[in-house]
C-alpha cells in the first residue's frame, strides 16, 4: 500500500516535470510558468512528506503544521496517526510513536495552536479540526486511510471525524477519548451553587469547553454517529483520578466518564471497551504495552 502511495507521489513529479517541459516552449508562460511552479513545489513536498523521517513543518491550507513521522516509509498497512491531548502536542506521544515505529509507519502532529503549528485564525470547531487533519492524512499518506489514535481530547477528534471520512479512517485508537457530551456532564454534575472549590473547577472546565485552550476548539455535545465496522478499540482509565480531583462531586464524575467510553462505542459495529487498570489518564504512559497492543490489533485488522 504504501510503496504504491510513494509510487504516485513520483509520478505526479514527473507529471509535473512533462508539463513544465510544455509550458517552457509556449510563448505567453508568465502565468502558466508560475502557477506550474506553485503546482510542482506542492507535489515535491507531498513526496518529502511521504518519505521523510524526523519533525518537519509542512503547508497545510493556509497554515503551517508541524509534523513528525517514523519507521520504514514501505511498511505494509495503514499508517497510524497519532492525535496528543489538548494541552500537549506532539512531544507528548514521542515514545510511544518510537515503539509503534518498530513495525509499522507512524506519524504524529501539532494541531492549530499547539506545539510548533500556527495558531488558528479563531475559535476552530470539529469542521475546521477536521480540515487540518485531512490535509495531514493527505501529507503522509497521500490519502490512503489511516489508523487514528487519540488521547483525550485527540480522541474525541477523531472519533468526531472518522463517521464523515469513512474513506480516510481504517480503524481507531481511543485512549480515554474526551466524552462526547463532556460538556452537558459538567454543567449538570456540579451545580453553579456548589462549594468554592467545587464551583471554581466548574467554571475552569466549562471555559476550556468554550474554547479558552490552546487551540481555540470549541467543544460542542452530540450524538455518536457511525464509521461503519472499522476496527476500534476504547479504553479508559482504570485509576479514579477524577474522583481524587474533587471529594464532593469526583465519583459523579467519574460515572459520566465511564459512559463516555460506553458511548463512543457506537462509533462502530467493531468496537470493543475495556479498562487499563492501574493506569490513569495517560494511558499510553501508564500502560504502554497496552497502548501498543491495541494499536497493532487495530493496525492488523484495518490491512485485512
Amino acid at each position: 500500500m504504501n510503496r504504491r502511495r510513494i509510487g504516485t507521489s513520483a509520478t505526479t513529479v514527473a507529471g509535473f516535470l512533462l508539463a513544465g517541459a510544455a509550458i517552457a516552449g509556449c510563448s505567453e508562460m508568465g502565468d502558466a510558468v508560475e502557477e506550474f511552479e506553485s503546482d510542482m513545489d506542492e507535489a515535491v513536498e507531498d513526496v518529502e512528506a511521504a518519505l521523510f523521517t524526523g519533525t518537519e513543518t509542512f503547508t497545510i491550507g493556509d497554515h503551517t503544521v508541524n509534523i513528525s513521522c517514523s519507521g520504514d516509509p514501505e511498511a505494509d498497512g495503514p499508517i497510524v496517526l497519532l492525535l496528543h491531548g489538548g494541552g500537549d502536542d506532539l512531544t507528548a506521544m514521542a515514545d510511544f510513536q518510537e515503539a509503534i515505529s518498530a513495525d509499522r509507519r507512524v506519524c504524529s502532529y501539532d494541531r492549530l495552536g499547539a506545539g510548533s503549528s500556527d495558531q488558528p485564525d479563531g475559535p476552530q470547531d470539529y469542521a475546521a479540526v477536521g480540515e487540518t487533519l485531512t490535509g495531514v492524512i493527505d501529507k503522509v499518506a497521500g490519502g490512503d486511510p489511516v489508523v487514528l489514535a487519540g488521547h483525550s481530547m485527540g480522541g474525541l477528534i477523531a472519533a468526531r471525524y472518522a463517521p464523515g471520512h469513512q474513506d480516510l479512517v481504517a480503524g481507531l485508537v481511543l485512549l480515554d477519548a474526551t466524552s462526547p457530551t463532556v460538556v452537558a456532564d459538567m454543567e449538570d454534575r456540579i451545580p453553579k451553587d456548589a462549594p468554592e472549590a467545587s464551583a471554581a473547577l466548574r467554571e475552569q472546565t466549562l471555559a476550556i469547553y468554550a474554547g479558552q485552550n490552546p487551540e481555540q476548539l470549541v467543544f460542542t455535545d452530540g450524538e455518536v454517529e457511525s464509521a461503519g465496522d472499522i476496527p476500534v478499540r476504547v479504553i479508559q482509565h482504570g485509576v479514579q483520578y477524577l474522583a481524587q480531583a474533587d471529594p464532593e462531586y469526583g465519583e459523579g464524575l467519574e460515572e459520566d466518564w465511564t459512559a463516555g467510553q460506553n458511548d463512543w462505542l457506537d462509533v462502530s459495529t467493531g468496537s470493543r471497551l475495556e479498562t487499563a487498570e492501574g493506569s490513569g489518564h495517560y494511558i499510553y504512559v501508564d500502560a504502554p504495552d497496552l497502548a501498543l497492543e491495541a494499536v497493532e490489533d487495530v493496525a492488523s485488522r484495518a490491512e485485512r
